[in-house]
């Protein structure tokens, strides 16, 4: 690209937690989908990393938002702010002229058309002349590695911040699909209830998160990958007064069974709305988990156990998107499945 190209061409994983982005096959930001505005201008404070640094923590002044909640659009001109910023961040070189923007953007497969609108939108008044959109378990397939074009079953379960997409894919197409908003932000939120009503204790969004993380797990028993108990510091809810909780992977298991049972229905209807040819391929192929929820110790296991289907997680499956938007971005005359 020279001083005067007037084209840099981008790929997004808009997500409800995080957003990223590719630049010529390379990862070039990876943030949180999180951005502090003034109060008083309603101008951009900070976005990704150090918005979330704030998150639960401003005054006044500043307020703290994630645009996107069950995975699309909450609040429109907070997510193109959002939008300009992380696009900001990439590096696209010395150009006398800004360059207009060719992109491909991840969307949930249950997007409506007001949605899909809102996304283009954000995404256009972001900079964006040329702007494709991707159904996220199509891309997650593409970044997996699997031939989506091939005339055979492949199914993928996307588990992300705000939904969790299913979907059996056939010749560059959706079979069958579920879109449910239950996926990492409902694990996040049963982790707090679950912790107010079992130890009396108060935490944070972002303390349940670090819960999730560190003890978060689908099976009470785990074996040889059991992590050690997690120490959570926080206020009684009637006293006020410091507790400090030792928390275990039983528990949070315990408390994410009813989430993920929706889940575990969510794969058996759209498996039961899957055609025989294509389930019996599924069955010899196995299912492919990818997105944040996939890292949930022990869920692979309880979902394959449940379904009696094997599940296989993706190598980087918080990365799948993402790098299946790249993929897109390069095949855009061959995409037919792409939409504008």
């Amino acid at each position: 690209m020279g001083l005067f190209s007037l084209t840099q061409e981008l790929s997004m994983d808009l997500g409800t937690a995080n957003t990223i982005i590719t630049l010529n096959d390379r990862i070039v930001v990876n943030e949180p989908s999180i951005v502090a505005m003034d109060n008083k201008t309603d101008k951009m404070v900070a976005v990704g990393n150090k918005a979330k640094m704030m998150y639960e923590k401003t005054n006044k002044d500043i307020r703290v938002i994630r645009p996107l909640r069950n995975g699309v659009i909450a609040d429109f001109d907070a997510c193109e702010q959002m939008m300009r910023g992380l696009i900001g961040m990439v590096d696209i070189g010395h150009r006398l002229f800004s360059p207009s923007l060719k992109m491909v953007i991840g969307v949930p497969s249950g997007s409506t058309e007001v949605e899909l609108r809102a996304v283009r939108d954000s995404a256009e008044h972001a900079g964006g002349r040329e702007v494709y959109m991707l159904f996220e378990p199509m891309a997650a397939a593409i970044g997996i590695g699997i031939d989506v074009l091939a005339p055979e079953g492949n199914m993928i379960v996307d588990i992300g911040g705000g939904t969790t997409e299913i979907a059996v894919i056939s010749l560059g197409g959706l079979v069958s699909n579920q879109s449910v908003k239950v996926a990492g932000d409902d694990f996040t939120a049963d982790i707090q209830d679950y912790m107010g009503r079992q130890h009396n204790v108060k935490v944070s969004e972002r303390m349940a998160e670090r819960i999730k993380i560190n003890v978060g797990a689908a099976l009470t028993e785990l074996g040889d990958e059991a992590p050690e108990d997690y120490i959570v510091n926080g206020p009684n809810k009637i006293t006020a007064l410091p507790m400090s909780i030792p928390v275990c992977y039983q528990e949070i298991a315990h408390c994410l069974d009813r989430s993920i049972s929706k889940i575990e229905s969510a794969v058996l209807n759209a498996l039961e709305a899957t055609p025989p040819e294509l389930y019996a391929d599924i069955l010899r192929n196995g299912i492919y988990l990818s997105g944040g929820g996939s890292m949930l110790r022990g869920i692979s296991r309880r979902l394959a156990d449940k379904i009696g289907i094997e599940f296989h997680v993706a190598n980087e499956p918080l990365l799948s998107v993402a790098k299946g938007t790249g993929v897109a971005l390069k095949n855009v005359d061959r995409f037919s499945f792409l939409m504008r």
